[in-house]
């Protein structure tokens, strides 16, 4: 039986960090370790914060195509893990009230300035589709 969406963020919750997938300048993949939040209910949006003075903003504005994986570690009983991978498309925000719905204090240690920091960037990332396996079961849930 294939997860719905929101079972599927229940279990994502756990999950501090994705690897955000995108298409560098030179037609490589390029894959860096981004916060995921995990406090916020996954809907199908991700929002990530960057500088935009960066790699991936420049590859995200040649090619908004992106890739999102997220593992979970096996629990204490040895069950397994999960995994997801989200294919989606990337859209650069620069509006500091849109920031501040998205803002907690961990961020802080990134940008000094909280959402004031010159140059600070919101991706957010909108799944097309999200495939996930956890040792039980797996699917595909179109967004």
């Amino acid at each position: 039986m294939t997860m719905t969406l929101p079972e599927l963020a229940k279990k994502m919750r756990k999950i501090d960090f994705c690897m955000m997938l995108t298409r560098s300048a030179q037609g490589t993949i390029a894959a860096r370790p981004m916060s995921n939040n995990g406090e916020v209910d996954y809907d199908g949006d991700s929002y990530f914060f960057s500088y935009t003075d960066t790699a991936k903003i420049r590859e995200l504005t040649a090619d908004p195509t992106v890739s999102l994986s997220f593992t979970a570690p096996p629990s204490l009983l040895g069950k397994p893990g999960i995994f997801v991978a989200v294919a989606g498309r990337a859209s650069l925000i620069a509006d500091r009230s849109v920031f501040a719905a998205h803002w907690n204090s961990d961020l802080d240690r990134w940008f000094p300035e909280g959402i004031d920091t010159p140059g600070v960037v919101l991706i957010k990332v909108h799944a097309d589709a999200v495939s996930y396996w956890d040792g039980e079961d797996n699917g595909t849930i179109t967004v």
